[in-house]
């Protein structure tokens, strides 16, 4: 009985319908409305036309491709073929957005509004805030963002949830700290730092309640700004937080004890969590800005520190391979770390000024 599964199993493999998983790596090309293309090791192309890369993001659903310029364009385009399939212009100046199952919703700055797009980009709704918003995120048929100028937390429903198209009402407010800049959002919880208040806020979207949580490190000391969301990293049982002005790495656990302070070479700027959980990168700012170091998450202790020819901008690691993705923005390259001996195994270039590293899993025949 084993035999014939085996045999089911690998004619199944060879014949197309179980299909072995691949990678391909998306660049932000920050200096040239560009996107490189990077498949086995090698640049293959080049997206053009991706309007200003400055702060560039991407992110896939399925079969989709989605771009945000700095200067408010939202592009879908095909991961696989590279193509650009749909465009639109939300506002002069984007911040962030999200893929819903039938939405796109882009959150804006300088016309300060939040528009929800068809997944094709046709506009749906668009919800005038009188602020800049930021920290856009989805959670069951919420979407909440921040407004950076009224020092509110916005949650607006569907109210059409399980139809073609959505149709957002609020649904709830929160008077929240000063200035929020960034969120995150985890377990139903949405945390939300602020440029002038020192903690960050969190909202149980279960029971839709608000709480403000003072966040001090070692003897009591508060931390003074909490950096973006992005940069920090969650494990099981820590929260590693890059601290902003001082060259440590806050070590919490998942209630916000502090731990322990890690000493870097220099001011971190942004922490990645490996995919076992295992490891963080950590990049730098100022004179350390060439370097990253590997910090082991159950020691807590520095185990590799590497030093690249120029500014490391961006680090991600690969969910197939033992690979860690660092983006030398200086050099026009993007070196590759083989994380099995924690030594550089190649250096991959004609990427211009490469940023945002996103990586696409694909399946072979697709």
């Amino acid at each position: 009985m084993k035999i014939v599964l085996l045999m089911g199993m690998l004619a199944a493999f060879l014949f197309g319908s179980v299909k072995p998983v691949k990678e391909k790596v998306f660049v932000v090309e920050r200096e040239s409305a560009s996107v490189a293309v990077i498949e086995d090791g090698l640049t293959r192309r080049h997206m053009q036309g991706m309007h200003n890369m400055n702060h560039g993001v991407i992110k896939f659903d399925g079969k989709d491709g989605y771009l945000i310029s700095r200067d408010g364009y939202v592009v879908k385009f095909n991961p696989l073929t590279e193509e650009k399939e749909a465009e639109y212009k939300t506002s002069k100046s984007a911040i962030g957005f999200v893929i819903g199952k039938n939405y796109i919703a882009v959150a804006n700055y300088d016309d300060k509004s939040v528009d929800i797009l068809t997944r094709n980009l046709q506009p749906i709704q668009k919800i005038k805030t009188g602020s800049k918003n930021v920290g856009i995120k989805i959670d069951q048929d919420y979407l909440i963002f921040a407004q950076m100028d009224n020092d509110k937390v916005t949650i607006l429903k569907d109210v059409n949830a399980g139809k073609a198209k959505p149709k957002f009402k609020i649904y709830k407010e929160f008077n929240v700290g000063k200035m929020p800049f960034d969120a995150m959002i985890q377990d139903n919880t949405y945390i939300v730092g602020f440029f002038l208040t020192k903690g960050f806020g969190v909202i149980d979207l279960d029971k839709m309640t608000y709480k403000l949580i003072k966040v001090t490190a070692a003897n009591n000391k508060p931390v003074l700004k909490v950096p973006h969301f992005g940069f920090w990293s969650l494990s099981k049982e820590k929260t590693f937080i890059p601290a902003v002005g001082d060259n440590k790495v806050m070590v919490y656990d998942k209630k916000f004890n502090f731990i322990k302070n890690i000493t870097m070479k220099g001011l971190p700027v942004f922490t990645s969590l490996s995919p076992d959980k295992k490891y963080i990168a950590v990049t730098f700012s100022g004179k350390d800005f060439p370097s990253i170091q590997i910090v082991d998450t159950n020691s807590l202790k520095i185990i590799k520190t590497f030093t690249f020819p120029g500014k490391v901008l961006h680090v991600r690691w690969s969910n197939l391979y033992p690979d860690l993705y660092v983006s030398v923005n200086d050099a026009n390259q993007v070196s590759v770390i083989d994380t099995r001996n924690w030594e550089l195994e190649r250096d991959i270039f004609q990427v211009k000024h490469p940023s945002g590293i996103f990586i696409y899993e694909a399946k072979d025949g697709q």
